[in-house]
């Protein structure tokens, strides 16, 4: 009787589970109404304890929303021409007007991208790496905001199986040790490009194709 229980209740925990609902797709009329054929993306706001994320993000940016079918303004000239201007803090560009910013550079929309958290954690022989992140585009036109998405990642070292379990826990654990004490930037740079894939490309919540890609008109 007992197991039959068990087995009832972990019937109806999955028939919730299989009814759960989607998240809803995302109000795109105002962006197709704005119709941004350039986007200039601008210094990303850190508010994590990771100094060196928003440059190793900053870069990420670019290629997948060329990839998208839109003009992308080259992120270090960007960041350099603000600088020169006075807008060399990522906050002040965030909070100074967007058709303005935008004005700077003719762009018609402006990508924000702020670190909301990004954190190592070492829990005994495993290390991952935590990044959550915020996106806006905003028209450069009205500085209404066209899309918005938080993402969430996670990151973990992978060590090679060495079919033995002591050798394959004595990796990890070195692997482990070696990130905290140097950690490894370019498969941190391949979690942001992961954040960057999921907020852009995620269907009915990313950022609909741009005029130089071939769906564009046709996915949402």
């Amino acid at each position: 009787m007992r197991l039959f229980r068990i087995f009832t209740l972990l019937v109806s925990v999955a028939g919730l589970a299989a009814c759960a609902h989607p998240p809803a797709q995302k109000d795109y009329a105002d962006f197709h109404a704005a119709a941004p054929r350039s986007i200039l993306v601008v210094p990303v706001v850190n508010k994590s304890t990771e100094v060196t994320a928003p440059d190793n993000f900053l870069v990420s940016l670019s290629a997948p929303l060329a990839e998208r079918g839109y003009s992308v303004f080259p992120v270090n000239m960007v960041k350099h021409t603000m600088e020169d201007g006075g807008l060399s803090d990522a906050d002040l560009v965030a909070q100074a007007d967007p058709v303005r910013v935008a004005g700077l550079f003719g762009a018609d929309a402006v990508l924000y991208a702020s670190i909301e958290h990004w954190e190592s954690r070492y829990i005994l022989i495993s290390a991952t790496t935590v990044v959550d992140v915020h996106y806006t585009l905003k028209s450069g036109k009205t500085g209404a905001t066209l899309w918005d998405e938080t993402v969430h990642t996670e990151y973990s070292p992978s060590s090679q199986n060495a079919g033995n379990p002591i050798a394959t826990l004595l990796v990890a654990a070195v692997t482990a040790v070696i990130e905290k004490a140097s950690p490894s930037y370019i498969p941190l740079a391949n979690q942001a490009n992961q954040a960057n894939q999921v907020a852009f490309y995620t269907k009915g919540r990313g950022v609909p194709a741009g005029p130089y890609d071939p769906a564009y008109g046709k996915d949402f």
